[in-house]
Order: C-alpha cells, then structure tokens, then sequence
C-alpha cells in the first residue's frame, strides 16, 4: 500500500490567486513608482525655474498645435521691464501680492460669496497661483487641474521669491493671440520694449489680462479698465522687492484680513437675530 504524501501539492486554484494577487502588487508598485517619479521631476524643476527660465508652457504648445496660433515671446528680466507693468499687475490681479503666502483668503473668500450669490464668475487666483497655472499646468476648469494648481503655488512659493514670481508671471503670460510676456506685448501693440512702456501703456496692456483672446472686447470697457488700473496703481504705490518692503506688506495683509474676517463675522451675527 502507497504511503500518503506528507505534503499536499498546491491546487491550481490557490496558485492562481497567488498569481493573481502578485501581478496586483506589481502594478500597484508600478503605479506607485511612476507617480513619485512625476512628483519627484515636478520638484526638481520647480526649484530648476527659480534660476533657469522655462523655456515653453504647455498652454503656449497647445495654443500654437491645435488652435494655429503663433507663438511671439521673448523673455526679458524685471530690471528689462517697466516697473509700471509691475505696478499694473498687482492692482489689477492681486492688491496683496507680496503680503500673502500666494493665496489671498480675502479675494478667495469674496469669489466665494460673489459665486453663491450668483453675482459674478470672478476668480480668486492671485499671481502666484496664476504663474504656477500659466507655468506648469493647462488652461481649463477642473477640480483636478485646481488641485494640482495649490499644490504648485505652494512650491512656488516655497522656492522662489516673490521677485523671481513676478519675472516669471510677466514672461509667460497671455496678453495677446499668440503672444506671451511683456516685451512681445510692448512690441506687438506699442512697437517699442517693455523697458519703455509708460504708465498708460502698462495699464491699457494688463487690462486685457481677464480674456486676452477675446476678438470681441470692447474698446470702451478696456480703456475704462485701464483707467481704474492706473487710479489703483496710484492708491497702491511703487512694488518693491526688499525685505523691508515685502515685511510691511505682510503686516498690511494681516490687519487687512483681520479686518475683513471680523466685520464678515459681525453681519452674519445681525442676519442670525
């Protein structure tokens, strides 16, 4: 009589699922891998760009590949542009620039409101955020792309100072079908450098950064717009770049958002009696 194995042999069954769960695993592994990987790449070259100008955006290959549009961009340094286009910038996309970690809760919370109300569509991105969109990520509305859109300001501004945000900002910028940054912009509407632009010229320039492509924008509302850009600029005064500066404008933002939250909290305390 045959002696019982004292082992028993595997079933093909609990092979399978073996196998199964193994090639699970790698591929998680995999997945995994290849998301660090990004990640990883996403941060080496964010810390790449606070000394090396990107050379190309992916809303400027997109815009030249699928809509035909041409692609006129020469990158110039701060000291090559106006300090009048600075000053137009920050009136007009974000008041607090260079006292915020690059999101203002004041504007957020104000699009916020606005959008429940039904009463506008504006954004709350501020120039850090629109750098980090215009820089690293696509055009478009998506929860993914917002997400993605944090994330990178938060690098951004982890890396770079507030002075090399700005350069960048001012280089990849739409202002124009087809043209990015101050000097094509200078060039294309006032035929002269981005160094000369003067204080009209600055603001008639940023007010198209809303809808830059927009063939329809009226004449009338833009130079209107401008108008209000200059009459901030002025209300705001010259941006500086210096510690000293940038600590005053912190200390401003904070009694500005305090301000802001406390008289907020005192009309949503009326409307509860």
């Amino acid at each position: 009589m045959r002696k019982k194995s004292a082992k028993k042999e595997s079933s093909p069954k609990s092979t399978n699922k073996k196998g199964g769960k193994s090639i699970f695993r790698k591929i998680l592994k995999g997945i995994l891998i290849t998301i660090l990987c990004i990640f990883g790449l996403n941060l080496l070259t964010t810390i790449l760009y606070r000394w090396v100008n990107p050379p190309i955006t992916l809303t400027m290959i997109s815009r030249s590949l699928f809509e035909g549009e041409s692609l006129k961009k020469e990158w110039k340094s701060l000291d090559e542009i106006s300090p009048y286009l600075v000053d137009a910038s920050v009136a007009s996309e974000d008041n607090m620039f260079l006292g915020h970690n690059g999101f203002d809760r004041v504007a957020i919370d104000i699009a916020i409101e606005e959008h429940k109300s039904g009463k506008s569509n504006r954004g709350g991105s501020g120039i850090s955020q629109q750098t980090a969109k215009n820089v690293f990520l696509w055009q478009g509305r998506s929860w993914i792309r917002k997400g993605l859109e944090v994330y990178q300001t938060f690098l951004i501004e982890l890396f770079w100072p507030k002075e090399r945000i700005m350069e960048v900002y001012l280089n990849v910028i739409e202002m124009g079908p087809g043209i990015y940054g101050a000097e094509a912009a200078a060039q294309e509407y006032f035929h002269k450098s981005a160094k000369n632009l003067t204080k009209t010229e600055a603001s008639q320039i940023v007010a198209a950064y809303p809808n830059p492509r927009d063939p329809k924008r009226s004449p009338k509302k833009a130079s209107a717009r401008a108008a209000h850009i200059r009459n901030l600029m002025g209300l705001i005064g010259s941006i500086k770049f210096d510690d000293e500066s940038i600590e005053q404008w912190e200390e401003r933002y904070e009694k500005y958002k305090e301000k802001y939250f406390e008289q907020k909290e005192k009309k949503e305390n009326k409307k509860k009696k």
